[in-house]
């Protein structure tokens, strides 16, 4: 089989969720058998102190036997979520008035340099 041909079976049908310094990627992919599967990769960007990034990359392989019992979990879990904590994002980083202040950080006086 030509690289080609490989590269359209691997590209059979796919969907991006960019989410925030992460990003999903589900694609439909092909066995050799022929048969369909799933894979879900999760990419997160990391920073650097110097400006470079690097990605890592987590995949799950979901094959159709496993579909109807994966959904039946996936839904329960977030039903449960969204039932006891709702839809509000409460994490701090998300929280409008959301300051980040440094450990062992003191608060400081506003000083003019015409002060000195």
């Amino acid at each position: 089989m030509r690289d080609n041909e490989m590269l359209e079976k691997e590209e059979i049908f796919s969907k991006v969720l960019r989410a925030g310094r992460r990003t999903y990627f589900f694609d439909v992919r092909s066995t050799k058998a022929d048969d369909y599967y799933v894979t879900i990769t999760e990419s997160k960007k990391f920073t650097e102190e110097d400006g470079s990034f690097h990605f890592k990359k987590h995949k799950i392989y979901l094959y159709k036997e496993d579909f109807t019992s994966f959904k039946e979990i996936l839904n329960e879990m977030t039903d449960y979520v969204l039932a006891q904590k709702g839809e509000e994002v409460i994490s701090e980083r998300h929280q409008k008035d959301f300051k980040r202040e440094l450990a062992g950080a003191k608060s400081f006086t506003n000083v003019e340099f015409d002060d000195f």
